[in-house]
């Protein structure tokens, strides 16, 4: 494998995120990154039934985790258990829609907004924000590689009909390249 920029980018991030766990250089370098390289390539795997997660990197510090979205892919709506959440779009275009969080005698979730993101674009998200749900757009696929300021085991989803809240176990469908056998999805 031949990932030398994004095992910089990695670098660069652990640099920052010890330094400083807001982050405040995270944007730029994922937005530069998402521009200019493709060795990220060597991560992407897709599946025509369900989004991917794919690990780039995990530590104690942060995981960078590769998504590949298949034409009309989205995940559900969820949340981010506390952790920050940087989204960098590699390749295609994703929407990204906000949503307040429900009443909690079950109402579901309602939409704040929606905005696209194409190729260099980098959103950012925590709970504090909102939750939110993100889905390919276009006729294209879509690569969006995730940020999480502390690794994120699990989530909540929310029904966006009822409002009713589910714990999710997040799996990856990858690790460094090497396809796993088993997983499933969530965020």
């Amino acid at each position: 494998m031949s990932v030398v920029q994004l095992d910089q980018l990695v670098r660069e991030v652990h640099d920052d995120l010890l330094a400083d766990p807001r982050g405040p250089r995270v944007v730029e370098r994922v937005s530069r990154y998402a521009r200019a390289h493709v060795d990220w390539r060597e991560f992407a795997f897709f599946d025509p039934a369900a989004y991917t997660r794919n690990l780039v990197y995990k530590d104690e510090l942060f995981e960078m985790i590769l998504l590949c979205w298949d034409v009309g892919q989205v995940t559900p709506i969820h949340n981010h258990q506390g952790q920050r959440c940087w989204m960098g779009v590699l390749d295609g275009r994703v929407e990204e829609t906000l949503y307040a969080f429900p009443d909690p005698r079950s109402s579901p979730p309602t939409a704040k907004n929606s905005k696209q993101h194409a190729r260099g674009a980098v959103a950012f998200i925590t709970d504090e924000i909102a939750l939110h749900r993100i889905a390919q757009v276009g006729s294209a696929r879509a690569v969006s590689l995730h940020l999480y300021s502390r690794p994120i085991p699990r989530c909540s989803v929310y029904d966006p009909t009822t409002g009713a809240i589910a714990e999710r176990q997040l799996a990856y469908h990858s690790v460094r390249g090497v396809r796993l056998e088993s997983t499933t999805s969530a965020s």
